[in-house]
């Protein structure tokens, strides 16, 4: 990509002064004023821009860089302020950061909402912040050139300051005030050479915090006046409340109110612990769903759906049927995956305070945008009326793109009239999350004589994710639609799919863009909806699809006779970038020299746009699965901060291993999750975690993603070393030995 970025003046960027004698730099991706503005965002004193802004300098020299992606560990908070600072030219660790509210400037150009997934925040503002902290460097040289009266190309700019060739200095914010009158020019981003801070500075900028505790979480916050909420809900999915008896709970000590809300029945306290003992004494009859379906259920649900129906071809290259009829040999293989929780460390909380005036939402949401519709559907509050603060978060993983749990706090508070604080228990949480789907995978493949693939056909069924997140989402992309049309919505999304909508590719994603080399190619995709409420996982389709293609990349391998690495390297030959990663793994790992008594497994899979290949090494000794090693490669293109991508994928495998080890939510008869807590919904602990290595591939590309490619290669490694090991095939997650 070329760097030397021409913007457009009035519409990409804007400047002014600010009435505290500073400057703010607003990056408008629409090409006009941001919603809301008056005159271009300058006010009647022309004193300052009435606008939400990522960079704002104050006369005290102080730097305020407004985060419009929210931190869940992933450290985007230091990633992101490290594109600024360098070139702002300004020591990141000097750069005061906070959250973003709701505006439509903060939007991801990929999907015209505001929201934090798929590995796109340093992808999507990999310009546009360097663009903002690159105009703002020489609007501050251009003034101390004139201030100086010196031609602004002998001016440097370092560590917050402009530098004449003389020695003399100018702090930003000596400058700032005649700055925001300069005229917005024209500027060239620096190149790979010239980097202070990106691919170097190797800290995260909130560990102090997070290690003194001073971050303030959801869960943290607090408002004068504030009570606690906590909520009974159906243990089946789609049921309701048929009838409830409150009498004992409004007699137990602190409790001021027992409601019904759209979700159950609500006891509101004085304090937490208060709510939470009264809400047992709560006597509750339960509407069941008309259907409730067993995990054995959904998996029959699934196996029928794919026995009689074609499904939407997502993938079609030569002709797989022509190859089949051809063949010398086939080879089929089918893949089960379960539901899996989401288990971020902090449950579900929100704080909302309604009143007169409008409704102020305090919440960790992935998803900011869509958290203020789904405040809404349930009040009388239109979007306008609503105020979203994004807090920190103790994990997201996709949870909270979800915004179920601002719907119910947001219905209380607004029935109340007082600031509402809600908090899941761990419990709720794990029985009422938007799961990563339970899928079905059916494999076949044709072969040759000397079993070389011919043919490759991929069949899956689960439902669609997008269907359970458009209720909020396509108001929060039109929020011009009048509210009363919110309900009609979403009906309309799952109709225009493919149309006026987006197609939902996140069920068949590292499926359907297969990369080995096979000339006849068949991906279908059958939607099937058992109505289990299901969301973006971390690493979302791949982390199903990967294993499945992965796995059964392996059986060919091994049909044919070949080495797994020499036979992906052959398939492979036209991804350099992924043979380099193969190779790079293979040396990391020692492939082909394991530790004595012990076996590897190879797996390599692209998700978004980054290359990750891992090599397993185990051994299984009287039915005991001992994980020796994981070695990882990663080619993420440009790295910006070095330790925080190995930080990503050493937390991506252990995320992975958990998975493929103990993740499983199940449904009983009734439909009710059988799961409660860590002790039978279990997370790998610190003894258990293998030896990991991890090595970044360098290059000059731009950055791809990194919070979630480390998790899918994980299963399938250790799978193929279990089969190398065992000659059994497991394709089933989680991994059983027996």
């Amino acid at each position: 990509m070329d760097k030397s970025i021409q913007l457009n003046r009035r519409g990409f960027l804007k400047a002014s002064t600010i009435g505290a004698g500073g400057m703010v730099l607003s990056i408008n991706m629409m090409g006009c004023a941001a919603p809301g503005m008056k005159n271009n965002g300058l006010n009647k004193t022309e004193t300052q821009w009435d606008a939400n802004a990522w960079l704002r300098i104050d006369t005290d020299n102080s730097v305020h860089f407004v985060l419009d992606r929210t931190e869940m560990g992933q450290g985007i908070y230091t990633g992101m302020t490290t594109l600024l600072a360098d070139e702002l030219e300004v020591n990141p660790e000097l750069i005061q950061v906070s959250f973003a509210g709701v505006d439509s400037v903060y939007q991801n150009p990929l999907y015209k909402l505001q929201m934090t997934g798929a590995s796109t925040s340093t992808s999507t503002s990999w310009d546009r912040i360097r663009i903002a902290g690159a105009t703002a460097r020489e609007m501050l040289k251009k003034s101390a050139a004139e201030t100086w009266n010196t031609n602004i190309q002998q001016l440097k700019c370092s560590e917050g300051q402009v530098i004449h060739p003389d020695g003399r200095t100018l702090s930003y914010g000596d400058l700032v005030t005649i700055a925001a009158h300069q005229k917005v020019p024209d500027v060239e981003l620096k190149k790979e050479k010239d980097f202070t801070y990106i691919g170097k500075f190797n800290k995260r900028l909130d560990v102090n915090q997070k290690t003194d505790g001073s971050p303030i979480y959801g869960i943290d916050q607090e408002l004068p006046g504030m009570v606690y909420a906590v909520v009974s809900r159906p243990k089946a999915f789609g049921g309701s409340v048929k009838s409830f008896n409150a009498e004992k709970a409004k007699q137990a000590a602190g409790v001021l109110n027992v409601l019904e809300i759209h979700s159950g029945v609500a006891v509101v306290a004085k304090t937490y612990w208060q709510a939470r003992k009264a809400l047992q004494l709560l006597e509750i009859e339960w509407q069941a769903p008309e259907e409730p379906r067993s995990s054995q259920d959904i998996m029959a649900f699934y196996e029928k759906a794919l026995k009689e129906e074609d499904g939407k071809q997502v993938r079609e290259e030569g002709d797989f049927d022509d190859a089949l009829e051809a063949s010398d040999n086939t080879l089929e293989a089918t893949y089960s995956f379960p539901y899996l929780a989401h288990a971020t460390l902090e449950p579900q909380n929100c704080l909302v305070s309604a009143t007169e005036d409008g409704m102020e939402v305090y919440a960790p949401t992935q998803f900011p945008d869509a958290a203020r519709v789904a405040a809404s559907r349930y009040t009388d509050y239109s979007l306008d009326d609503i105020k979203i603060h994004v807090t920190q978060m103790g994990g997201g993983f996709g949870r909270r793109l979800f915004n179920d749990f601002v719907a119910e706090c947001a219905e209380i508070s607004g029935k109340l009239m007082q600031p509402v604080k809600l908090i899941w228990s761990r419990e709720e949480d794990t029985q009422h999350d938007f799961y990563r789907p339970a899928s079905l995978h059916k494999m076949k493949a044709s072969l040759d004589e000397q079993n070389k693939v011919t043919g490759w056909q991929h069949r899956l069924a689960h439902p669609k994710v997008f269907h359970w997140i458009v209720a909020d989402a396509a108001p929060a992309q039109m929020p011009f639609v009048p509210k009363f049309l919110h309900s009609t919505m979403p009906a309309s999304g799952k109709l225009l799919e493919g149309i006026a909508a987006p197609v939902d590719t996140s069920g068949f994603e590292g499926a359907e863009d297969l990369h080995y080399d096979i000339e006849n190619i068949d991906v279908r995709f059958v939607h099937a909806e058992p109505n289990v409420p299901v969301g973006y996982w971390r690493s979302v389709g791949f982390s199903h699809n990967g294993f499945a293609v992965e796995s059964f990349v392996d059986e060919l391998a091994h049909q044919q006779g070949m080495d797994p690495l020499e036979y992906r390297l052959e398939k492979l030959k036209d991804h350099p970038r992924a043979l380099k990663v193969l190779q790079t793994a293979a040396s990391l790992g020692s492939w082909g020299a394991p530790t004595p008594g012990y076996s590897q497994g190879v797996a390599i899979i692209k998700s978004f746009h980054s290359w990750v290949a891992q090599i397993a090494e185990v051994k299984v000794e009287n039915g005991v699965l001992d994980i020796k090693s994981i070695s990882c490669v990663v080619d993420c293109g440009t790295v910006v901060n070095p330790d925080i991508v190995q930080a990503q994928m050493e937390g991506g495998i252990i995320f992975g291993l958990t998975a493929a080890l103990y993740g499983e939510i199940t449904l009983n008869e009734q439909g009710e999750v059988q799961q409660t807590n860590f002790h039978d919904n279990r997370l790998m602990r610190m003894n258990e975690v293998p030896d990991i290595r991890v090595e970044i591939m360098q290059n000059k590309e731009d950055p791809t993603g990194v919070g979630e490619p480390g998790v899918p290669p994980v299963a399938p490694a250790i799978a193929n070393a279990i089969f190398k090991q065992t000659g059994k095939r497991l394709r089933q997650l989680p991994l059983k030995l027996s």
